[in-house]
């Protein structure tokens, strides 16, 4: 039996829980999920490859931060249905937030127990950045937080105003004002990105279809849509 093998993927579904360890000190940094091409990955190169559920793909730890994660061992559990990774966090990020550990927010009190330690984001593009910055603004006083209002009233207020960003964007075209056309279609850019956050669909997704109709017509593309 191949070692990817001995993890009982039936079990999880093809996504196996990966919790994440500081091999000098055994802190808890982060916990992840793996397919099997990631858990292959990581075996071969001795660094963490993970299977993000919101990119929908295969991503190596600090491919953008810098902040890879060597590993230097691993450890099944007796279901064999979550993985025990002990690595060294390059770095010392090992939270898109810029903290050590993803683990910094006291449950019952909502306190932060650890401060940012540097911008591991630095290296993102803006749509990921941003994408980010929604994703916490979730958890935000709606009173405060215009994206957080938005997806607090739900669905039908926050298309509302693609719509209505929709309309100003052509209207700032028809006018022929480039100034407001980009202006515009940043607003448009960024109501659109609030139903993928509530959805948890980040926009690497929407790039891999993109990138998938490269060498399509348009007429192709469409008709393999009705198929």
């Amino acid at each position: 039996m191949s070692i990817v093998e001995r993890v009982d993927w039936q079990k999880v579904d093809g996504l196996l829980p990966v919790i994440v360890q500081e091999d000098s000190t055994n802190e808890v940094l982060m916990m992840a999920f793996m397919d099997k091409e990631a858990l292959s990955l990581t075996i071969k190169t001795k660094k963490a490859h993970y299977f993000s559920r919101t990119k929908q793909r295969i991503w190596q730890k600090g491919e953008s931060s810098g902040n890879f994660q060597i590993v230097k061992d691993m450890f099944i559990d007796c279901d064999n249905d979550t993985l025990l990774l002990k690595v060294e966090q390059v770095g010392g990020i090992a939270c898109h937030t810029g903290r050590k550990s993803c683990f910094f927010t006291k449950l019952e009190s909502g306190e932060v127990t650890s401060e940012v330690q540097e911008s591991a984001t630095a290296n993102y593009s803006v749509l990921d950045k941003l994408y980010h910055e929604l994703q916490d603004r979730k958890s935000a006083d709606p009173k405060k937080s215009y994206t957080a209002s938005l997806l607090q009233k739900g669905e039908n207020s926050y298309l509302k105003k693609i719509v209505e960003e929709a309309g100003e964007f052509c209207f700032a075209v028809k006018d022929d004002d480039k100034k407001e056309i980009v202006y515009e279609c940043a607003d448009l850019v960024y109501h659109a990105l609030i139903p993928l956050v509530d959805k948890n669909i980040h926009p690497d997704q929407i790039k891999s279809e993109l990138q998938r109709r490269f060498g399509l017509s348009g007429i192709e593309e469409k008709n393999s849509r009705k198929k």
